[in-house]
């Protein structure tokens, strides 16, 4: 199980953020972000939620309770949506 450190830095590098510009988004320091992600400290309740709707992940997936990261479609329309389920089907057969 990855621990809440490694799962934000992670979903930090994969949007290309560096650390003072998440903290500048949750409206912390860069030495806090940074001490997330070393384990050294953990996030208050409300910046977890921030952090959950930066990276449009669960706080669940976030905390290493649930494996499988979400993703976002509230905003595709329904014919955007089923080929989004098409795709995911077709990769899906194809992996087993």
């Amino acid at each position: 199980m990855k621990n809440f450190g490694s799962t934000l830095k992670q979903l930090r590098c994969q949007q290309n953020l560096t650390q003072a510009q998440l903290a500048s988004r949750l409206s912390v320091t860069k030495a806090m972000v940074s001490a997330y992600e070393n384990a050294t400290r953990f996030p208050s309740y409300d910046v977890l939620i921030k952090i959950s709707r930066i990276f449009h992940t669960s706080t669940d997936y976030l905390l290493g309770l649930d494996s499988a990261k979400k993703i976002d479609v509230s905003s595709l329309t329904p014919i955007q949506l089923s080929i989004v389920q098409q795709i995911i089907s077709e990769f899906s057969s194809g992996n087993q």
